[in-house]
């Protein structure tokens, strides 16, 4: 049997916990707190903080912007807001930008397409 205790997943972990798996200060995760608006932990009724795994992944993803990257706290703010905006649904796959696209934009799209192919052809053989 293994010496090692089990990990146990919760839905909640107190700042202590996710100072340990962080290996960050509480200091440090409560200071983040004003700096990042998308790190809102919830609080117990007793007013402490109760994290979830989410919170935890992006808390070590910041962790690597601050620590690894070398970002500074404005810039680790930037780079969470530029890829959130990233995510977002709205944005068409280049797929759809082509298929969105007026139809003269298209047919020029596929004449370079098919120019592009021609080239191909002529460096292979």
């Amino acid at each position: 049997m293994s010496s090692e205790p089990k990990q146990i997943k919760k839905l909640y972990y107190s700042i202590g916990e996710v100072s340990k798996m962080t290996e960050l200060k509480a200091y440090v995760l409560r200071y983040w707190e004003t700096e990042f608006k998308q790190l809102k932990p919830p609080k117990n009724r007793a007013g402490n903080r109760t994290y979830r795994q989410s919170d935890i992944d992006l808390i070590l993803h910041i962790k690597d912007l601050l620590y690894t990257e070398k970002f500074t706290i404005e810039g680790a703010r930037n780079q969470l807001a530029m890829e959130k905006d990233c995510k977002k649904e709205d944005v068409p796959t280049p797929v759809e930008s082509v298929q969105q696209a007026a139809p003269a934009r298209k047919e020029t799209l596929l004449k370079i397409k098919q120019e592009l192919e021609t080239l191909l052809e002529i460096l292979r053989r």
